[in-house]
């Protein structure tokens, strides 16, 4: 009997230490650990082609220079999208247009919103990210971290108003589900979305998207993870990535 208390003990000891080690993960590192799994270093020295809805999308990431490209027919006219580190231009018929800044900016995030979610976790780690550890959630049988995430608004468009919570997976950090809030003419609307389809291309995760809405107005972001698991929420479309390409820079 008295070896079995001992076994016991021991067994509440390691389990402590266990979660004693879990807490001392911060934000940061849980986000980290999420990039490294999700391709790492090859983010940052690749170029990206995918279709998305109705637009082909080409992104270039070279050593922390970056081209974020959107093409697509407007009516009978061409229009070429690019977002760099220094700005944004719009090519018309291959003609260069002058833009006012309003909506250049709007046109720079609608471009930089698309390449921001195909590529998650990536961009995580900018200096312009703000992480909190909010804790840890369970959603369908699967423990998460759960990490808020905000922008200072000196990133440049608009998305810094947003507010964004990520549940990472705490076996293999894989990003599985976000949520986020956004600015509406009649108040603030939020969506959630639930990854599927996991594709692994050239060390590259990617996957395409669930998304759901909320009809419920006394709901809070924080809560979607909660009403996703008590089937809650509506599916509102899906977001699909089609035609993947990666190819890989210095090699």
């Amino acid at each position: 009997m008295k070896y079995l208390y001992l076994v016991l003990f021991g067994l509440m000891l390691f389990n402590c230490k266990e979660e004693k080690a879990e807490l001392k993960l911060s934000a940061d590192e849980i986000v980290t650990k999420s990039i490294e799994k999700s391709g790492g270093e090859a983010f940052d020295n690749s170029i990206i082609r995918f279709n998305f809805r109705d637009k082909f999308y080409v992104a270039r990431r070279d050593k922390g220079q970056f081209s974020l490209i959107r093409m697509f027919k407007d009516d009978n006219d061409s229009v070429f999208d690019l977002l760099t580190n220094n700005n944004f231009d719009r090519f018309i018929n291959e003609s260069r247009v002058i833009i006012e800044d309003s909506m250049k900016a709007k046109f720079s995030a609608s471009v930089n919103s698309v390449h921001y979610f195909s590529v998650l976790p990536y961009g995580l780690n900018a200096e312009a990210v703000n992480k909190t550890l909010l804790g840890s959630e369970k959603i369908k049988n699967k423990d998460y971290y759960k990490v808020k995430v905000t922008f200072n608004a000196e990133r440049g468009d608009e998305d810094y108003e947003h507010v964004y919570v990520y549940w990472f997976d705490k076996e293999d950090f894989d990003l599985d589900y976000l949520a986020y809030s956004y600015s509406e003419d009649n108040g603030v609307g939020m969506r959630f979305r639930e990854a599927y389809n996991e594709q692994n291309i050239k060390g590259i995760r990617f996957v395409d998207y669930n998304n759901y809405k909320t009809e419920n107005k006394e709901l809070e972001l924080f809560d979607l993870g909660e009403a996703f698991e008590e089937n809650e929420l509506k599916l509102l479309s899906k977001i699909e990535l089609k035609n993947i390409e990666v190819e890989l820079l210095n090699q």
